[in-house]
């Protein structure tokens, strides 16, 4: 069904008025805060817990490394698997700090063809590639919505049977999704000349079992860093909804919105400098020092790859 031009300009034209609300909230926000008190805070943080977020970061970055050997499996493509992981730590990096459509979709397709991987296979490999990493989400989600939902900020209208059923919703998609790979008697489809053909059930596992491992050690980093004053699986939660939170806005990185969101469920449990300086260092740890080592690895990559054709 074709799109009306006025339709893509009024879609357009919202999402551009959705940004200026939420970078005037961000603002008006950010002049109420006591940016001494916050700096102070991440001044006073341990040397032993940054040392601990720290090597957390570097462990969800690895897990996340491992997410496109399910695509090397998925489309039988030999790239070594050592390459492979470079390829989605890089992409990843700059998809935290400047977009999935820059990051995840257009460095994957860079490095890839680059590697001699022709742009069907890539396809394969990124389509794969997104949806291992959201069916953790999805899982995840899902379980601690239902069985141990957070307590809420007093003033929020959501209760904990809204949240139960979202968490509900969520584990039944996974379900469906994992019952199709294993009992559906139909295993391929053609979608604009794509074939997207459905993963073995060994292979979804694969895909949960490695993205659940990912969003687990991401949300320990924050959870570290709070040292403590709130509990693991209020900190997996928070951190699940400033992640789509982040997805909504379609700002890169979720700058601002992260630690918006954060504020929003934890201030009344956690005083806010203390909370924002924690905040402040999980974006160092996570995000920051990670586009620094994927921006030479990138660099390294593309030197080694100049002279290579790339792939048509």
């Amino acid at each position: 069904m074709r799109k009306h031009p006025w339709w893509s300009w009024a879609q357009r034209l919202l999402g551009l008025a959705f940004l200026l609300v939420v970078a005037t909230l961000l603002v008006r926000y950010a002049r109420t805060v006591d940016w001494g008190q916050v700096k102070q805070s991440v001044l006073e943080l341990p040397r032993e817990v940054l040392l601990t977020a720290f090597a957390l970061a570097a462990g969800a970055h690895l897990m996340y490394s491992l997410i496109d050997l399910v695509g090397r499996r998925y489309t039988g493509h030999r790239l070594p698997k050592r390459k492979v992981m470079q390829v989605s730590f890089i992409s990843f990096a700059f998809n935290l700090n400047l977009g999935s459509l820059v990051g995840g979709i257009g460095f994957r397709y860079r490095l890839y063809s680059r590697l001699g991987i022709r742009y069907g296979i890539i396809t394969r490999i990124v389509t794969m590639s997104m949806l291992t990493n959201w069916l953790g989400y999805i899982l995840l989600a899902g379980l601690v919505f239902t069985i141990a939902p957070m307590q809420l900020p007093p003033h929020w209208e959501l209760d904990n049977a809204e949240l139960q059923l979202l968490g509900v919703g969520l584990l039944s998609c996974c379900a469906v999704y994992l019952g199709m790979c294993a009992f559906s008697p139909r295993r391929s489809w053609t979608v604009r000349g794509q074939e997207i053909e459905l993963p073995s059930i060994r292979m979804a596992m694969c895909q949960v079992g490695i993205s659940s491992a990912h969003w687990l050690t991401l949300a320990a980093v924050p959870w570290v860093l709070l040292q403590g004053q709130v509990d693991y699986a209020t900190a997996l939660q928070v951190l699940l909804m400033a992640a789509i939170a982040g997805v909504i806005t379609h700002i890169p990185g979720g700058l601002g919105v992260v630690e918006a969101v954060f504020v929003a469920l934890l201030s009344h449990r956690i005083p806010e400098p203390q909370l924002l300086g924690a905040l402040l260092a999980y974006r160092a740890l996570f995000y920051l020092i990670p586009l620094a080592v994927g921006a030479l690895l990138y660099l390294k990559v593309e030197v080694r790859t100049r002279k290579h054709v790339p792939a048509t």
